[in-house]
């Protein structure tokens, strides 16, 4: 029933494919316009308004490797590493 159609990006100009997998999931969705961007395009738009996190790099309390985190750590508790983190929530 669909067909993949090719379709131009009003961003950046690019030709990009508007497949039938991509049509079928937009009619059971109802929506009746079709895609304007690229999906480079539509992804920048998306993460154009995130605030980029600030990590801090500290030394695992347990296992002593370098660890980064998303806040500026105190010596008043300790900081773990993802994998020392993880292994303590077991």
């Amino acid at each position: 029933m669909y067909e993949d159609k090719e379709l131009v990006c009003k961003e950046c100009g690019e030709k990009f494919t508007f497949t039938a997998g991509e049509q079928e999931f937009y009619a059971s969705r109802g929506f009746q316009n079709e895609p304007q961007r690229c999906k480079k395009c539509r992804d920048a738009r998306k993460g154009a308004g995130k605030v980029k996190r600030e990590m801090f790099v500290t030394t695992c309390a347990q296992c002593g490797k370098e660890a980064k985190v998303p806040f500026q750590p105190t010596n008043d508790r300790p900081v773990y590493c993802s994998e020392c983190f993880a292994a303590s929530k077991q």
